[in-house]
């Protein structure tokens, strides 16, 4: 059984003291392909570091996450250009607006938002989206950029049934965690309406652990808890929920 987790941040230093038994822990239980979005320039090392350490296993992402667009936004995005001038990477992400921590800086968060849309079409990349308390600001600025170069995944969706409907038009997986095993999550109450085609698993470790680690430390292991939910609610196995995601995954990423 290969599961694949598609967003977690394995540089955090939340996983200083133990990240390698941490990683060995999730292939242990299937976990073979790991997702790593980007935050600003100063993870880029540390995402370098484990990609060497961990080939054919960590895939890197690039982009600048929107709780990071502060005034200094037009030179990180100067670094994003550099690093895709120079090697490869599988998605540009975290990208996206975050209306939860600063509304104050929603202009500058669409501006750099839309810029890394036009970098994914350039390289023909998909990008993975942060969203929170924003869905109206996001899908407006998709359906300017909308168009056959442009698709990805909705990182850790947690909207409702017409939000998840519109999201996938505009060619975008749905990134399910630990909040479909959150009891006031609401997710798990309608998600099975939506296509398991549509949907790719991830942690978004070591953040928002699923039940029952909840508001404890989240890791790449635990993307079996939400495998084994959406198995639950799907009324197929396990095995079948980690094939089809993982299929998923690597229709977005193309590896």
């Amino acid at each position: 059984m290969i599961l694949t987790d598609t967003h977690t941040h394995l540089y955090s230093d939340e996983f200083d003291s133990d990240r390698d038994e941490m990683i060995q822990r999730a292939i242990s239980n299937g976990v073979t392909r790991f997702f790593v979005p980007a935050i600003d320039s100063t993870c880029t090392q540390s995402m370098y570091d484990l990609e060497q350490k961990y080939p054919n296993t960590i895939f890197l992402m690039i982009g600048l996450h929107p709780c990071y667009v502060k005034e200094n936004y037009e030179a990180e995005l100067a670094h994003i250009e550099a690093q895709l001038a120079n090697r490869k990477f599988i998605a540009i992400g975290e990208i996206g607006i975050d209306l939860y921590w600063d509304k104050t800086t929603l202009e500058i968060q669409k501006r750099a938002f839309k810029y890394q849309i036009q970098l994914a079409k350039k390289y023909k990349l998909p990008i993975v989206i942060h969203c929170r308390e924003s869905f109206d600001e996001i899908f407006e600025v998709l359906e300017e950029e909308k168009s056959e170069e442009l698709f990805g995944i909705f990182h850790c969706f947690s909207g409702n049934l017409e939000q998840a409907k519109k999201a996938i038009s505009y060619r975008m997986k749905l990134g399910i965690g630990g909040v479909v095993t959150f009891k006031n999550g609401k997710i798990d109450q309608f998600i099975n309406q939506i296509d398991i085609n549509e949907l790719v698993l991830e942690t978004d470790s070591p953040y928002l652990a699923p039940a029952p680690y909840r508001g404890k430390r989240n890791e790449s292991s635990y993307v079996k808890l939400v495998a084994s939910k959406l198995s639950e609610l799907y009324g197929v196995s396990v095995e079948e929920i980690a094939r089809i995601t993982t299929e998923n995954s690597k229709s977005v990423f193309g590896i």
